[in-house]
């Protein structure tokens, strides 16, 4: 009790600053990029640098490597009660180190304070906490053949795997992927996105004072192609768990399946959002407005597409639109802020494309659309008012295409049969939400909309336990609880003649 104490009167005194340069994590060093080149990294809210980041390259994967090669024999065979207490450590040190972890996601992100403090950092520590649970639990099979002999399954660690992570949700999904993959006994080689790199150059201190033994995580910044294509090149590395575009997945795809490496990839969704005539009502229009604006549209699992019943379809409309009005951009610190900063630059400009595209296809903007214009020091910052959009048609552009930002399109239908072509209108099969109070018709659309992810009455209501991942080109594999495990494993069979 008295050490678990000192620990965590340790953990309240931290230094979790943020230098103005951020070095790689690399046999538990932090180090400058071998390359010495660096890129600037943006508060999204502000437009202003903020600090510059390693632009790492081949030489800093393979130090890398090398560090994850040299303490994978130790760490593989480490006791799982060892693990455990290691990751659950880690943590703690999230949750005791919350604030200055919020502070640096919202800076890095655009999103608002209070989301980073309810959603983000929670969840960070919740994957780890997770994992180094579900690990002392993870079980095999055995199959007896009657009384000529026995098979059993061993799940061994893969060895050095690749972790790469997107800038929508930095910290959450950054763990996400690397507390399954140490706790089955991998060492791991992970880069955040360039865009949101603070939190994992923060994780790094964390672990190190958690007790990872030094070259089982190591952290790499910069570009996919240079960082990540030197990652997924390498022939030491071999599974490849990423998340981000349906773009950036074919190319690792092409790179990494034809040399058998092992591949998990959570791509884009273009989600439909199905509301029938019985729902109950007030739950679904608050649950839509949030699963549709949530972290500025920026999450793959938002409801971009809102399918709604023809005889509520008027009703619906102007409700939603009245309510989307009166979600509040501002800047992302102040606590009365509903909608924070559009990421980055590049993606502001993307977003506003989307929205003009729109309207060139006949889409009619019933409210938003625009930018932003905020006083103070937001004043150079990238904000866009949320946006609903009607009219353009289910193979349009504005309906086909992932946007990720704060922008929904409004759709009509008659019958289940047309609710389900709308659904499944589209190349991803992410997510969906189904509202109503009918559950044989909840079972039915379930059933048939052609999504790896199925809501009924809720929206990101997770259970880490559960599969997580896409059909069609929203992915490839699954990702939490057991999924991950065995993901991050090599099954092998054992038989033995009785």
């Amino acid at each position: 009790m008295e050490e678990e104490q000192d620990q965590s009167n340790n953990a309240q005194i931290m230094n979790l600053e943020v230098p103005y340069h951020l070095e790689n994590f690399i046999g538990g060093e932090l180090l400058a990029p071998r390359g010495g080149k660096y890129i600037d990294n943006y508060n999204p809210a502000t437009g202003e640098v903020s600090g510059k980041i390693p632009e790492s390259d081949a030489q800093d994967v393979e130090a890398a490597v090398q560090a994850a090669q040299q303490a994978f024999p130790a760490w593989s065979v480490t006791p799982l009660e060892k693990r455990f207490t290691v990751l659950n450590r880690i943590a703690t040190l999230i949750d005791e180190n919350l604030e200055a972890l919020v502070l640096a996601e919202t800076n890095d992100n655009g999103k608002p304070l209070w989301l980073s403090r309810r959603v983000d950092i929670p969840r960070a520590s919740a994957n780890f906490r997770f994992f180094a649970t579900g690990i002392m639990h993870f079980a095999t099979e055995s199959h007896q053949m009657e009384d000529k002999a026995i098979n059993y399954t061993l799940r061994q660690p893969i060895g050095v795997v690749g972790c790469i992570s997107p800038w929508n949700l930095p910290l959450y999904l950054f763990t996400w992927k690397i507390a399954p993959a140490l706790a089955a006994g991998n060492c791991v080689i992970a880069k955040p996105s360039e865009i949101t790199p603070v939190t994992a150059y923060l994780l790094a201190h964390i672990v190190r004072e958690a007790g990872l033994p030094d070259g089982v995580l190591n952290i790499l910044h910069g570009t996919g192609p240079s960082a990540g294509e030197a990652i997924i090149q390498h022939p030491a590395v071999k599974a490849i768990s990423f998340t981000g575009s349906t773009r950036a997945g074919a190319r690792i795809a092409s790179v990494a399946a034809p040399v058998f490496k092992k591949l998990s990839l959570e791509l884009g969704g273009k989600n439909p959002n199905i509301i029938f005539a019985d729902c109950n009502w007030e739950k679904m229009m608050r649950t839509s407005i949030q699963s549709s604006f949530s972290n500025q549209g920026q999450i793959c699992l938002c409801g971009s597409r809102i399918l709604v019943e023809a005889s509520i379809y008027e009703r619906f409309k102007k409700e939603f639109v009245e309510r989307t009005r009166q979600l509040t951009v501002g800047d992302p610190l102040d606590e009365h802020s509903r909608q924070g900063a559009i990421v980055s630059k590049m993606h502001f400009d993307k977003v506003m494309r989307c929205i003009a595209t729109a309207k060139q296809e006949g889409g009619i903007i019933l409210c938003g659309g625009n930018v932003v214009q905020l006083p103070g020091r937001c004043a150079n910052g990238w904000f866009i008012e949320p946006t609903v959009i009607e009219g353009p048609g289910p193979d349009s552009m504005t309906n086909q295409e992932e946007i990720f930002g704060p922008v929904v399109t409004l759709q009509s239908f008659q019958t289940e049969e047309e609710a389900l072509q709308l659904a499944n209108a589209t190349q991803y099969g992410l997510a969906a939400s189904i509202w109503t109070q009918d559950i044989s018709r909840a079972h039915r659309i379930g059933a048939a909309v052609q999504s790896g992810i199925i809501w009924v009455n809720c929206w990101l209501l997770r259970d880490l336990r559960t599969p997580f991942g896409g059909m069609k080109n929203s992915g490839v594999g699954r990702e939490g609880g057991w999924e991950a495990l065995r993901f991050f494993t090599e099954a092998k069979n054992i038989c033995v003649e009785l």
